[in-house]
């Protein structure tokens, strides 16, 4: 199809928080169109009054409109995601997906060998490689002026409490959430895989100490593993931080220097010390998404809407492809999994009410299917 002569035609699935923003990106850059919105919430419960397009219940009402789609972007809840990726690949669409793209790496597969069959492009959203630190990181380390790398640490610490996993909502329930690793911190793994390659002989430490009551799974960690590039790393996370967010930082310790990436959200540079180099000036990072209650990563979503436009045009390459997206997903498998293995014996299953606090906790890999209807375990999905 030629896509340099017209507009870019977008529909926008889940019209929660990340579906508004890229609904909103989608009608302010000058060479796409937003022509569809879907939930299964009522419009008029969603605030999306400004839309003036047809709104549907449903992705397949939406495929079966006959709107000339070029592109589906899929906000719904984790759980989903693949399996309507695959549902908008068959009616030869390209895709945008929230990360993750999936919560196992076999249903990830699933969508890149679909993706590669209909020769559609899936575009993993993972907007923090935006930043100007991520793109300084990535411009320093491929340089090859830090040498050998020795050891990164990524830290990843965030309030998510009462205010974030409401009553009804998806964000909690294993089988759409997945677990913490997955919802609040695929960001940065997509980073450090991004500038460091693929992991190895990962050690990993779940527990659970003030969620019991509102999710299925983990709210900290703490993992260790070496890079297949050479080096060992490190990852702490947590979302029992009180009240706000307090860090998402990378350190790297290499044979010519040390660096720091930080603040809430990676977005500053703390702290840069490199034999012969001086740290340039970088422009401002975008702030974090704001949901009132709590914080998000970096608004930069409009870079997510102007590369699909660049690469269907011809102009570039994918930001983050479908290759990359599974890649995230199997490392975030492979670190469940490590916890399950490093489980003490005689431990009783995760997600049971009665746990006490500091419990270790497993996030079992075996999800819940998906329904014929795109819902979980054949109930409806109350929100996107």
């Amino acid at each position: 199809m030629n896509y340099s002569e017209k507009l870019i035609r977008f529909a926008v699935v889940g019209c929660g928080h990340i579906g508004k923003r890229h609904a909103e990106m989608i009608q302010q850059h000058p060479e796409t169109e937003l022509v569809g919105l879907v939930d299964v919430k009522n419009r008029r419960d969603l605030n999306i009054d400004k839309y003036d397009v047809p709104f549907f219940r449903s992705l397949d009402d939406l495929l079966a409109a006959n709107l000339n789609l070029d592109v589906v972007t899929i906000a719904t809840p984790n759980g989903l995601h693949a399996e309507q990726a695959l549902r908008a690949l068959d009616a030869n669409k390209h895709v945008v997906i929230e990360k993750p793209i999936a919560l196992r790496r076999q249903d990830a597969e699933q969508v890149l060998y679909k993706a590669l069959s209909k020769r559609r492009d899936v575009f993993a959203v993972m907007q923090n490689r935006y930043s100007p630190p991520s793109v300084w990181l990535k411009d320093l380390v491929e340089s090859g002026a830090l040498g050998q790398i020795y050891l990164v640490q990524l830290n990843c610490y965030w309030n998510r409490d009462e205010r974030y996993y409401t009553t009804g909502s998806w964000h909690g329930q294993r089988d759409l959430d997945g677990g913490t690793l997955y919802t609040q911190f695929s960001h940065f793994i997509d980073i450090m895989y991004w500038l460091f390659g693929d992991i190895t002989n990962i050690q990993a430490r779940l527990m659970d100490f003030n969620h019991q009551h509102l999710t299925d799974f983990e709210d900290s960690g703490v993992v260790s593993f070496q890079f297949l590039n050479g080096g060992m790393g490190c990852m702490n996370f947590s979302t029992s931080v009180w009240n706000s967010n307090l860090e998402s930082s990378i350190t790297v310790i290499a044979e010519n220097g040390s660096l720091k990436v930080g603040g809430q959200y990676m977005d500053k540079v703390e702290y840069c010390h490199v034999r012969n180099y001086t740290m340039p000036e970088l422009p401002p990072t975008n702030p974090g998404n704001d949901y009132g209650a709590y914080k998000g990563s970096a608004m930069n979503h409009n870079f997510v809407v102007a590369n699909v436009v660049d690469v269907l045009r011809g102009r570039g390459a994918i930001t983050t492809n479908a290759m990359e997206g599974l890649k995230v997903v199997d490392i975030i498998e492979r670190i469940y999994k490590a916890a399950q293995n490093d489980q003490p014996a005689g431990q009783a299953p995760a997600g049971q009410d009665s746990r006490p606090i500091g419990r270790p906790q497993v996030v079992h890999r075996e999800l819940y299917p998906l329904a014929p209807n795109g819902s979980a375990n054949g109930q409806r999905v109350h929100s996107y």
